[in-house]
């Protein structure tokens, strides 16, 4: 049997969003993935009846890989403008859009989101954020990582209900993606696509996938809320005001800190032109963890300074859990190649992302073994 079946698929832990909107809207309008202004306009009716169509603007956002989205306003500055995201096609096989729902509004009651505005068939409207959409060269100067290594211990800090603890969604979401892969990409059927030459085969993924479920939790990394996306793209900058908000919350739930953390460096590499030189080197990443724990503590009313060992732990787990992020965004990108209609080569995507996580694995290897002696000369 294959070590990861179906009925083997792990746990996860619901978010509770409970008294949060009692009165949010679910309009019962349907948005047509192609041809999405008139329904837009429905929408817009029913949220700001007071508008004139015959004055409304409309701006398309194209960066999303998942959905459409768009902004309608009337003022030029877009302080007021609604953001209106269509869902994409087959979406709900790697997002669960009711769980995106409880994201919003439980980040929301703790700062860390816009308001949502109603609900309707196939997606959401929502506040616009003001500030521009980082890329690369952004995230790596030292004035916005540190704004970003905050707006992160933010969100870790926001707390879990009590009495409760929580499950990783990464395993219960790896499974599942595998899981999809086996039977879709099938070598006994002869009409199932087969996968790219580049990625390796199902077996050989299986196993990775068991060696990270026994390799990674034991690195013993908190279990906190967290984005699960953080692309620099999902970071709104705003210069005026001074601050970072992450958007975006399709894959947000509980999951190892330094997987939320391992994830975002990963994507220092960008999205359409791939360049792994860009991975934060170890200097900027322990810049970068050092803003992240001192803001955790300041939260946490734990005070005290930052000790080189703490940092030099966090340093090993995040780098050993992007690993996983390179794999999870593999599996992502499969899935998408079979079944997205956005102008994007998911498949070779997936390729990049897989062969960076055979190509990072052995210096993770490396670390950890390391680190088993003594975590300070990390730091040197």
């Amino acid at each position: 049997a294959s070590p990861a079946m179906e009925e083997d698929i792990p746990e996860q832990t619901e978010l509770c969003a409970v008294g949060l909107a009692p009165t949010l809207p679910g309009l019962s309008i349907r948005v047509d993935e192609n041809n999405v202004l008139p329904g837009v306009l429905q929408l817009i009716q029913k949220l700001r009846p007071g508008w004139n169509p015959q004055q409304i603007q409309t701006k398309f956002f194209t960066e999303g890989l998942t959905n459409k989205l768009l902004a309608c306003y009337l003022e030029e500055g877009m302080n007021d403008a609604v953001l209106i995201r269509v869902y994409g096609n087959n979406t709900e096989l790697l997002v669960d859009h009711e769980n995106e729902v409880k994201s919003f509004l439980l980040l929301n009651a703790h700062g860390c989101a816009p308001k949502l505005h109603c609900t309707f068939t196939n997606g959401l409207c929502y506040e616009f954020t003001p500030g521009i959409a980082l890329g690369p060269e952004h995230v790596r100067q030292p004035h916005t990582f540190r704004l970003i290594a905050q707006e992160m211990a933010k969100l870790h800090s926001i707390p879990i209900p009590s009495g409760q603890c929580p499950k990783a969604i990464l395993w219960y979401r790896l499974y599942k993606y595998l899981a999809f892969i086996r039977r879709e990409f099938s070598v006994v059927n002869q009409d199932s696509p087969r996968l790219p030459p580049e990625v390796p085969s199902v077996r050989v993924l299986e196993e990775e996938l068991a060696w990270m479920k026994n390799y990674l939790p034991a690195l013993n990394s908190p279990i906190v809320l967290c984005h699960n996306d953080l692309l620099c793209k999902n970071v709104i900058y705003n210069e005026e005001k001074g601050y970072v908000r992450f958007i975006d919350y399709e894959y947000v739930g509980y999951n190892y800190r330094a997987f939320d953390i391992g994830c975002h460096f990963t994507e220092f590499a960008g999205v359409s032109d791939v360049d792994y030189s860009l991975f934060p080197s170890k200097e900027l990443q322990l810049q970068w963890l050092k803003h992240y724990l001192e803001r955790c503590k300041e939260l946490s009313q734990e005070g005290g300074e930052v000790t080189s060992s703490e940092l030099a732990l966090l340093y090993v787990q995040v780098n050993s859990f992007a690993l996983a992020a390179h794999f999870f965004w593999g599996l992502w990108g499969l899935i998408q190649s079979r079944y997205s209609k956005i102008q994007f080569n998911f498949s070779r995507y997936a390729g990049i992302r897989l062969k960076q996580y055979f190509h990072m694995k052995p210096a993770v290897l490396e670390l950890c073994s390391q680190s088993g002696t003594s975590w300070h000369h990390l730091l040197h």
